[in-house]
């Protein structure tokens, strides 16, 4: 009897692993807002991609050799949709990662996270950072030196990664970026559009006042020309009289 010939199992390489974005809201907008402000900072460079909360897949053929960044930038990848990340269809070596940490996690982020993105994904830089100061230390930076990382001293209470070209800090108690070429820290799209609507609000202000200000002084010469006018016509009657 001929054998009926079977289909080869398809692998699945899951687009979730069932936990859950984040431990706590705040963990979640740090996770956000960094995604963001990163994404709006390199908008114009077609070669780089912002990830995060994404399954990635660093062995090919065996779903379990995975790991989950909470945000992460790599070049030489295109702005596109991706539902998951194989480093053997995309860019191998990333380029930075940031974990935000919490009791329940450091000892992962600092030990076998670490080890992955060290050893194994070639991670140029990582940062881990716990937006409660938790944890000890709560916000540290390191830098890839060989196969091993280095921390990152701070400068001006912020940490100064060249990979991405700019500094992570605290700011009004939040995570923030901040460009040293341009001297300033970088908005989330939500802190630009207030900052713009303020702006348009200060604009139009200035715009009424500058308005009122000329109709004031409009008034005052069209009342000096009455009065001018006024001793004109006495003037004249004296003279005719006299």
């Amino acid at each position: 009897m001929q054998e009926k010939i079977r289909a080869a199992p398809i692998l699945v390489y899951p687009e979730s692993d069932g936990e859950p974005m984040a431990e706590t809201p705040k963990h979640q907008q740090v996770m956000i807002d960094c995604m963001d402000i990163m994404r709006s900072h390199f908008r114009g460079l077609t070669d780089v991609y912002i990830g995060g909360n994404m399954m990635l897949y660093y062995e090919e053929g065996n779903p379990r050799k995975s790991i989950s960044p909470d945000v992460f930038m790599v070049r030489g990848v295109s702005k596109q949709e991706l539902r998951t990340y194989k480093t053997w269809e995309q860019q191998p070596t990333l380029d930075f990662v940031l974990e935000v940490a919490s009791p329940s996690t450091y000892t992962r982020d600092f030990n076998e996270k670490m080890e992955i993105y060290a050893k194994i994904l070639k991670v140029k830089a990582y940062c881990i950072y716990d937006p409660y100061h938790e944890i000890d230390p709560y916000f540290v930076g390191f830098r890839l030196v060989g196969e091993n990382y280095e921390q990152i001293p701070f400068v001006d209470d912020r940490l100064p990664f060249e990979v991405l070209g700019l500094e992570f800090g605290e700011r009004d108690g939040a995570l923030r970026l901040y460009d040293p070429v341009k001297a300033a820290w970088l908005l989330t799209s939500q802190e630009r559009v207030a900052q713009e609507a303020l702006a348009r609000q200060e604009a139009e202000s200035r715009v009424e006042q500058e308005t009122r200000v000329r109709q004031a002084a409009e008034s005052r010469a069209q009342h000096a020309e009455a009065e001018l006018e006024k001793l004109r016509a006495a003037l004249e009657r004296l003279e005719t009289t006299q």
